[in-house]
C-alpha cells in the first residue's frame, strides 16, 4: 500500500474576510473624503469665509478656521465667529431629491440652539445669520430671487436674541452704504449687495442705525428663556463672505471690527456644529506627563528595545517565509505527478540505476516530442515507440533509423552502469529528436 503524502497548507486569511476588511476601510475613507470635500467646496465658495481667514491673517490678525474634532482652549479665542448656514435652528434638514430643490435648499447643514448659546456663553461670539440659498453658491449668480425666506430667518434671529418677534428689513436699492468710523478715525464705507437689516429690542449698533442696524450688539437669550450675556449679530454675511469682502470698504471694514473685537486673542471662524470649547483652568490637573513614559525609551531600556524589534522582525521574516503565499508551480494542475516523477528519478539516482533512469528519460522524451508534433490530443497515440517510429519513418527515414537503433541501446542498457555511458546516450537521443522535431 502506498501513501500519497501532500503538503500542509499554509493557514492564510480567507479571501473574503480581505476583501470585506478593504470594502470596509474604502467606504470609510470615502464617507471622509465626501464630507471634507463639502465642507471645502462651502467654505471655499461665494458664501463661505476662507477669503476672510486669509485676509485677517496677511494683516497680522491671528485668525483660523475650525472644524470640530478636537477640543479648543477658550482662552486663546479673542472672538468666535460662528456662520449659520440653517435658518430652521434645532429642525432636521430635508435632503433635496431633484436639482430643483437643491437650488432652492435654504439649509446646508443643521445646527442647534444650545450649542450656539452655550459657545456665546463662553467666548465672545459674532453670529453670521444666513442669506443665500444653496443655488447662490452652485452657480454662483447672487440674486434676489435666491435670498433665504424672511419669516424663516427672522424665527431664526429670534431663537439667538432677547426679542420674540425681530424685524428683518430688506434694502430698496440694490446697494447699500453703510459709514462706518474706524479706531483711528478713518471713515470707511460698507457696501452690501441686496442689504438685509434687523432691528432688536435693546440692540446696540455697530453699523447701521437702530431703525436697520447690520451689525448689532444685543442682549442674547438663554436656554431657559432668560436674558443671560450679549452676542453680536450680523444679519448680512456679505460684509464678511467671499462674495462681498471685495465690495467698497467691506475688507477694512471687517478687519478693524474684528481686531477690535478679539483684543488679543485669535479669530476662530467656527464651522462645527458641536462645543469644543474648554478651559484650561478647570482641568484637573495631571499626575503624570509624557516625560514619564519617555524615560522607558532612554537608557538602559533602548538596548532591550532594539533587541525586541530586532526579534520581531526576524520572526516575521520566519514567518512570511513559511506561512506565506506557496509557489504557483506547487499549486498548479499536474503539480502531484510532477513531483512524484522528480522523486522518482532521485531515488534511482542515489541508488546507482542510471541504465533504468535512461531507458524512463528516453520514453519521457519521446511522449513530450510527440506533443510538440502532433498535438496534446494526440500525444497519447503517438507517444509509443512503434508509432514514433512509424511517423518518423514516413517523414524522416534516415534519422528513424538511426533512432530506433538508439532506441534498441538504450532498451539493452543494463540497471546499472557509468554516468558516462548513460550521458552519451541520452546526448544521441536528444540530437536525433531535436532534428526530427525542428525538419533540419
Amino acid at each position: 500500500m502506498s501513501e500519497t503524502l501532500s503538503p500542509r497548507t499554509p493557514r492564510t486569511l480567507r479571501l473574503e474576510t480581505v476583501i470585506i476588511v478593504l470594502i470596509c476601510a474604502f467606504g470609510a475613507a470615502a464617507l471622509w473624503y465626501f464630507l471634507a470635500q463639502r465642507q471645502q467646496t462651502l467654505r471655499s465658495s461665494p458664501a463661505g469665509f476662507d477669503g476672510l481667514q486669509i485676509w485677517l491673517a496677511s494683516e497680522g490678525v491671528g485668525a483660523q478656521n475650525f472644524f470640530g474634532g478636537w477640543t479648543i482652549d477658550q482662552t486663546s479665542i479673542g472672538l468666535l465667529v460662528v456662520p449659520v448656514y440653517d435658518t430652521e435652528l434645532d429642525e432636521t434638514r430635508v435632503t433635496p431629491s431633484t436639482k430643483q430643490e437643491l437650488l432652492q435648499q435654504q439649509d446646508e447643514y443643521d445646527l442647534s440652539t444650545p450649542v450656539i448659546t452655550l459657545k456665546a456663553q463662553t467666548v465672545p461670539t459674532l453670529v453670521v445669520l444666513p442669506k443665500w440659498r444653496s443655488g447662490m453658491r452652485l452657480t454662483g449668480l447672487a440674486h434676489p430671487v435666491l435670498k433665504v425666506e424672511r419669516e424663516r430667518l427672522a424665527a431664526t434671529l429670534g431663537k439667538i436674541i432677547d426679542d420674540i418677534d425681530p424685524r428683518l428689513i430688506d434694502a430698496k436699492t440694490p446697494f447699500t452704504d453703510f459709514p462706518y468710523r474706524s479706531a483711528d478715525g478713518t471713515n470707511l464705507h460698507a457696501r452690501i449687495y441686496a442689504a438685509q437689516m434687523f432691528t432688536g429690542r435693546d440692540c446696540i449698533p455697530i453699523i447701521g442705525s437702530e431703525e436697520a442696524m447690520l451689525l448689532a450688539d444685543c442682549p442674547m437669550l438663554a436656554a431657559d428663556g432668560e436674558p443671560d450675556g450679549r452676542i453680536l449679530v450680523l444679519s448680512d454675511p456679505d460684509l464678511l463672505d467671499n462674495h462681498g469682502l471685495r465690495l467698497g470698504d467691506n475688507a477694512r471694514v471687517a478687519l478693524d471690527v474684528l481686531r477690535s473685537r478679539a483684543e488679543d486673542g485669535n479669530v476662530v471662524i467656527d464651522y462645527s456644529r458641536d462645543f469644543w470649547l474648554r478651559d484650561p483652568a478647570s482641568q484637573p490637573e495631571r499626575e503624570r506627563t509624557w516625560e514619564d513614559l519617555r524615560r522607558f525609551f532612554g537608557p538602559p531600556f533602548v538596548t532591550l528595545w532594539i533587541g525586541a524589534v530586532l526579534t520581531f522582525l526576524l520572526f516575521f521574516w520566519r514567518g512570511a517565509l513559511r506561512a506565506g503565499p506557496i509557489r504557483p508551480a506547487e499549486t498548479a494542475t499536474g503539480a502531484g505527478k510532477l513531483l512524484a516523477v522528480r522523486a522518482r528519478a532521485r531515488l534511482m539516482r542515489l541508488s546507482g540505476q542510471d541504465g533504468a533512469l535512461t531507458r524512463e528519460y528516453a520514453a519521457a522524451r519521446l511522449s513530450a516530442t510527440a506533443a510538440a508534433l502532433f498535438g496534446a490530443a494526440h500525444a497519447r497515440h503517438y507517444g509509443g515507440e512503434e508509432a514514433f517510429l512509424d511517423s518518423a519513418r514516413r517523414r524522416h527515414p534516415a534519422e528513424a533509423d538511426r533512432l530506433r537503433t538508439i532506441l534498441s541501446r538504450i532498451r539493452q542498457l543494463p540497471a546499472r552502469l557509468p554516468a558516462g555511458e548513460a550521458i552519451r546516450l541520452i546526448d544521441e537521443l536528444e540530437q536525433v529528436l531535436e532534428q526530427i522535431t525542428h525538419d533540419t
